[in-house]
């Protein structure tokens, strides 16, 4: 699982990955429901699991697990 120091979104992140937010794309209401679930820029994650067809992805952050959908997870971008 090596650091790439590319962007990308949570949902090309590897199982085991760790990485920084650093932005939300999503506006309206599925942007205020992203930064709800408290995916804000600045917040560590890590992917910590797939389900066996690859949707919802599992994550790890502030202490808890949530799980997102890949349409969702599109929307967040991160810095590894």
């Amino acid at each position: 699982m090596p650091a790439t120091d590319k962007p990308m979104t949570l949902r090309r992140m590897d199982v085991g990955q760790v990485a920084t937010i650093t932005g939300i794309t999503a506006d309206g209401e599925m942007g205020r429901r992203i930064r709800d679930m408290g995916l804000i820029p600045g917040i560590k994650v890590q992917c910590v699991g797939r389900a066996p067809l690859e949707d919802p992805v599992a994550l790890r952050l502030m202490g808890f697990t949530l799980t997102l959908r890949n349409r969702e997870a599109d929307f967040v971008k991160v810095m590894a």
